[in-house]
């Protein structure tokens, strides 16, 4: 093409062309973006070598055609990943914020999304994973969700692994040796194994994409600052300047300057979303009998007993509260285990895994528990004692209702906390125990003041909201604890709330429950991997009886369909 642009004839002759190129690119032809792409590189080469033949006219005509391609490249990233949403997770359209960070993540750019829990964060990932091609390196903060994560890819047909400390010599080899082959599109990794024998193995894969999640990690002014996390530094270096795209629920200016530093990160789009959740119903008490709040123990029962069979978190301060906690909720029949860094990693294990399968449904856990937890159907969140900060207390709560259906945040507190807080941090620096006083104070100011908690929860993150309405005490008027039973309610009376937003048949949503925990038993893999509460209360609702209609339901993708459509299927044609 180079030998052929020697007169200005010749270039203008081609620039026609990549106008003609750029327009069809522009209404969604795939072949004359590509067709273009391949002739703007030509004109820039020729440009350099004989930028004298190219007028000032055709030099116009070259920078309208860039701006029209780089419009039909986004618009055919954009047709990429809305297929990809329909035909491998089985959604119709995105949720706040997904499509901007996803469509930054295809054009090539570092890129930061600052999203809540239950955003869908995995999926401005796991997109691009599938479109890019090669293989997108995922840093995962626990090994042991790993499994799970790897499971439900795998259960939607994308092809995932992991590469961490806990597998044999032989079988880390053998998965390196796929990753090389091309059979995976997506490989998890522990931030701990980057510089060892892990890194070592991704160091010879064609990455595409560096997803790190749990981004906030990084950085010492972050809320759960991880050292190993230091050793991402340099990763965007080490592999070739690949994109890097960081994520978090929770973070701060000074966090995401920090993000930007140690990663090593260019020029960054950042994306935040919206703080505010409306699916999570915020209530707070203040403890003592003077405030006309009973004795916590049991407040907290009575809570978790009006939601028998749903699972939820309780987070307490101090280790022997969970496991008081947990016992007192198992004497009255609740399945309930507790959680905390002082077990044995075999019995954290054990609770987590329970748990993540619907084995269990209520873990009593400090906040060693909840890192990365990926299980959507948490019903609830209630805290014992108050949270150590406002962004600890909003990463606590948002592992409720991540499917998006109404779930419960309940928060016991008092000055006590403060206190001792800032006991803990007498044994810190001078500057770090004076933060780690503010931050309880800050956490104990959100939870006396007036007025709507969610807007004064997404103002302590600089967003401003209308009072939501109806998902917290004060605007709703609800008193959780009033209407709370004193004593254990049938489980399909306390499932009876979940289905009615959507006009479902309790005892149908719990049949189709029951299915799904047996076909996941059946797979080894945590219930909701199989299908979310939000998918079976959409089937309860709309009792699809073919596979097309069956296919429509929010969650239900092809490969689900495959696997599990003619078994609910058989289920939802069941006479009433």
């Amino acid at each position: 093409m180079l030998e052929a642009l020697e007169t200005r004839e010749a270039v203008a002759v081609a620039a026609r062309e990549l106008a003609a190129a750029a327009s069809g690119a522009t209404r969604g032809d795939r072949a004359a973006l590509e067709r273009g792409e391949a002739l703007l590189a030509q004109l820039r080469a020729a440009w350099r070598q004989v930028g004298q033949l190219f007028e000032p006219a055709v030099l116009l005509e070259l920078k309208r055609a860039s701006a029209s391609l780089d419009e039909g490249r986004a618009r055919a990233n954009r047709d990429a990943a809305a297929r990809v949403l329909a035909d491998v997770f089985g959604y119709q359209s995105f949720r706040p914020g997904q499509l901007e960070l996803i469509e930054s993540v295809l054009a090539g750019r570092d890129s930061i999304g600052v999203m809540p829990t239950g955003a869908g964060k995995s999926l401005t990932y796991q997109i691009p994973a599938r479109i890019l091609g090669g293989v997108t390196l995922v840093i995962s903060p626990l090994i042991a969700l790993m499994k799970d994560q790897v499971d439900a890819m795998n259960e939607v047909g994308v092809r995932a692994t992991s590469l961490n400390s806990t597998l044999s010599t032989e079988e880390r080899q053998a998965r390196v040796e796929a990753l090389a082959a091309g059979r995976y599109e997506l490989v998890y990794a522990a931030p701990e194994g980057i510089e060892a024998s892990v890194g070592r193995a991704l160091d010879a894969l064609r990455l595409r994409l560096i997803a790190v999640d749990e981004a906030h990690c990084i950085s010492e002014w972050g809320h759960d600052f991880r050292t190993a996390y230091r050793n991402l530094a340099g990763l965007k270096r080490r592999f070739g300047d690949v994109p890097v795209l960081a994520l978090t629920a929770t973070a701060t200016e000074r966090v995401v300057s920090d993000i930007v530093t140690q990663l090593g990160m260019r020029a960054p789009a950042t994306f935040r979303g919206s703080f505010f959740r409306g699916n999570l119903r915020l209530s707070a008490y203040k403890k003592g009998r003077d405030h006309g709040t009973p004795p916590v123990r049991d407040a907290v029962r009575r809570l978790v007993l009006a939601r028998a069979g749903q699972s939820g978190i309780v987070y307490c301060l101090a280790r022997k509260t969970t496991e008081q906690l947990a016992e007192h909720l198992a004497a009255a029949g609740v399945r309930a285990r507790a959680y905390h860094a002082k077990l044995s990693n075999e019995e954290r294990a054990a609770t987590q895994e329970a748990f993540q399968r619907d084995d269990l449904d209520v873990v009593v856990a400090t906040v060693a528990f909840g890192m990365g937890i990926d299980k959507s159907n948490v019903r609830y969140v209630i805290h014992h004692d108050m949270p150590r900060s406002v962004e600890s207390y909003y990463q606590e709560i948002g592992r409720a209702g991540r499917d998006g259906v109404a779930s419960d945040c309940i928060l016991f507190y008092s000055w006590k906390e403060v206190r001792t807080y800032t006991e803990f941090g007498e044994e810190l620096d001078a500057a770090s125990a004076e933060r780690a006083f503010a931050n309880a104070r800050e956490m104990f100011e959100l939870a006396e003041s007036e007025g709507c908690r969610h807007v004064r929860l997404v103002g302590h993150f600089h967003e401003e909201i209308a009072p939501c309405g109806a998902s917290c005490d004060r605007c709703s008027g609800v008193d959780a604890l009033a209407d709370a039973p004193r004593h254990r309610v049938a489980r399909a009376r306390a499932e009876h709330a979940l289905a009615a937003p959507l006009g479902a048949d309790a005892s149908l949503f719990e049949r189709l429950r029951e299915l799904r925990r047996a076909l996941a038993a059946e797979r080894s893999v945590p219930a909701y991997v199989v299908f979310s509460d939000a998918t079976l209360l959409e089937m309860a609702a709309r009792r699809p009886t073919s596979p097309s209609a069956l296919l429509a339901i929010p969650g239900v993708g092809p490969a689900k369909l495959e696997r599990y459509g003619e078994r609910f299927l058989e289920l939802l044609r069941e006479p009433r």
